[in-house]
């Protein structure tokens, strides 16, 4: 299978190829930041870099297990810089090495170095990072597959496309090894390896006692009610409703963050409209992928918007946007999108075949004075626009064929 590029992260990206900082590329595990290196490291040769300049090291190979303590790592480094000219250097999965970012420090204060590492440990957290290598580093998170980048996929690999290949997006997402296995069954057995790897190889690193099943059991739960208003008392509730042992509320607060740090779900905090605040203490969750949602239910409903939601969550959050979800004295609008200074209004719905839906979907807005953009996105291909608020195909939003204006 012929492999795509990221552009929407290459775009990103380019500006810091020579700049000697570290470029750390973050996010969940097989999403397609060993791919994106080598996509940097081909535009660096093809931009004239030498590749005696370029060192590479991926830690998860066992050739590279010697490579097991920071003073190693330093070694290797050491050995592999020829001169005062300008080194680029990848290494995949750095945080299998205690103590990285001390090395990585040295060799940004030694050596012109352009650094990029990629890294979805929990360990690894962009907060840790940027404390001890203060204004020497820059994130870029990367995403599974976006729909439009599917839609690439398909083409490249002459495979035949249809915008019906949604539904199938909807259910099982967009991780990139999933188009090359060979029908449903064998993408759910791998879905299912691949997050008990996530659990124990980011999260719970080896725990099976009590907390590890514990922690299995409330993400599963997070991800399959994805989207939709939870509290950490709620899920407690829940977990102790079903289960002959109970869990605290603090104790979800703590597997929340456990979740993000692994890049499983993110946030969106609720931004008060009357008040144009974000508001801390309620937040949503979404998953970083649907097949997380899936694999944490056991029927899908197409029409349950939580499914289109997290879709498009994913979306503007892979485009650059800080997502809210919208609160008003009487309502909730599904999202607040800013980014650079600016906003729109976005409601999401399967398909507006009713007036009630349509009454229901529109008059969200109602409430909102702010004059930035309203759209409805849904599944419908005709133009309802009215009264100001734009509607949009979601399908053509999504493959970009349609786009937002912000103000």
């Amino acid at each position: 299978m012929q492999l795509i590029k990221r552009r929407r992260y290459l775009e990103r990206i380019r500006p810091f190829y020579h700049v000697d900082l570290v470029k750390l590329i973050c996010g969940v595990r097989r999403a397609g930041k060993s791919v994106l290196l080598q996509s940097i490291r081909a535009e660096l040769l093809e931009q004239g870099v030498a590749d005696k300049r370029i060192i590479s090291l991926d830690l998860e190979l066992f050739d590279n297990a010697f490579i097991n303590s920071a003073s190693m790592l330093n070694e290797v480094l050491e050995d592999s810089i020829r001169d005062d000219e300008r080194h680029y250097i990848f290494i995949d999965e750095v945080q299998q090495v205690p103590d990285f970012e001390k090395v990585l420090s040295s060799v940004l204060s030694k050596y012109q170095a352009s650094i990029f590492v990629t890294g979805s440990n929990s360990t690894l957290l962009s907060g840790e990072l940027a404390t001890r290598l203060t204004g020497r580093s820059v994130e870029f998170e990367v995403l599974p597959f976006s729909f439009a980048e599917v839609k690439e996929f398909f083409e490249v690999n002459h495979l035949e496309f249809k915008e019906d290949c949604f539904f199938d997006y909807l259910k099982w997402g967009g991780l990139p090894r999933r188009f090359t296995l060979p029908g449903e069954d064998a993408f759910k057995l791998y879905a299912e390896n691949l997050f008990k790897a996530i659990i124990d190889k980011d999260i719970i690193k080896g725990d099976t006692g009590k907390r590890g099943q514990s922690l299995r059991t409330v993400m599963l739960y997070v991800l399959a009610n994805a989207g939709k208003s939870l509290s950490a008392e709620k899920i407690a509730q829940a977990y102790n409703s079903s289960h002959q042992t109970t869990i605290s509320g603090r104790s979800i607060y703590h597997y929340l963050e456990l979740m993000k740090s692994a890049f499983l779900v993110h946030p969106a905090r609720c931004f008060y409209l009357s008040g144009k605040a974000a508001l801390r203490s309620q937040e949503k969750y979404y998953a970083v992928d649907n097949v997380f949602r899936t694999l944490g239910t056991n029927t899908i409903d197409f029409e349950d918007t939580s499914y289109l939601k997290n879709i498009v969550f994913n979306e503007l959050f892979s485009r650059g946007f800080t997502v809210h979800t919208g609160k008003t004295y009487k309502s909730e609008v599904d999202f607040v999108a800013v980014k650079d200074g600016r906003k729109c209004f976005i409601q999401v719905a399967y398909l507006l075949n009713s007036e009630d839906t349509i009454k229901r979907e529109f008059e969200a807005f109602a409430p909102i004075a702010d004059h930035a953009p309203k759209y409805v996105l849904s599944l419908d291909k005709i133009d309802l626009s009215h009264q100001g608020i734009t509607h949009l195909n979601l399908i053509d939003f999504l493959l970009n064929r349609k786009d937002l204006v912000l103000t």
